[in-house]
C-alpha cells in the first residue's frame, strides 16, 4: 500500500493514556487507516475513528482479511480480560506493579505479555493498581515488549 514512499501522520488529539491519535497518508493515499479498514486489513476503532466505521461494512459483509474468519477486535479482547482479571486480582485492582531486578518500577495490564508469570510481593514495595494512568502517575512505566 505505502510501497516504500514516504508516510506522513499527523496527530489531532491524545487518548485517556497520554498516547497521539492520528492519520497517517502518503502522497497517493491520503488516509492509510481508511485504505486498511476499507481492504479488511485493520478494524475501525470506534472510540477513536468512528467515521471508518461505514468503511468497514463492505470486507466484513465480503469475508475479506480479517473478516475470513470469526475474529474478536483488540478493544474487546482487553476489556474480556480485565473484566476476568479483576474479579481474582487484590480489591479488583488487575494492574501488577513490579519491580525488576534492576530496580525498574514496571506495569503489567491484563493484556501484557509477561502478565500471567509475573507474581507481585507487596513485601518488597510491588502493588497493584487500578488503571494505567494510576501506575504511571506513581512513576511506575509499561513493559517494552
Amino acid at each position: 500500500m505505502t510501497d516504500g514512499k514516504a508516510v506522513t501522520c499527523v496527530g489531532h488529539k491524545r487518548d485517556q493514556n497520554g498516547r497521539l491519535i492520528a492519520r497517517c497518508s502518503t502522497d497517493e493515499v491520503p488516509d492509510v487507516g481508511a485504505r486498511l479498514v476499507a481492504s479488511g486489513l485493520a478494524w475501525a476503532f470506534v472510540k477513536y475513528s468512528p467515521d471508518y466505521i461505514a468503511l468497514e461494512m463492505q470486507p466484513r459483509r465480503g469475508k475479506v482479511g480479517i473478516w475470513q474468519s470469526k475474529t474478536q477486535p483488540p478493544w474487546e479482547y482487553r476489556a474480556r480480560r480485565w473484566a476476568t482479571t479483576a474479579q481474582i486480582s487484590s480489591e479488583g485492582c488487575p494492574i501488577k506493579g513490579n519491580i525488576n531486578d534492576k530496580g525498574e518500577r514496571i506495569y503489567h495490564a491484563p493484556w501484557s505479555k509477561s502478565y500471567a508469570k509475573t507474581r507481585i510481593d507487596t513485601s518488597k514495595g510491588e502493588r497493584w493498581f487500578c488503571t494505567e494512568a494510576e501506575a504511571k502517575a506513581a512513576g511506575w512505566r509499561a513493559p517494552y515488549r
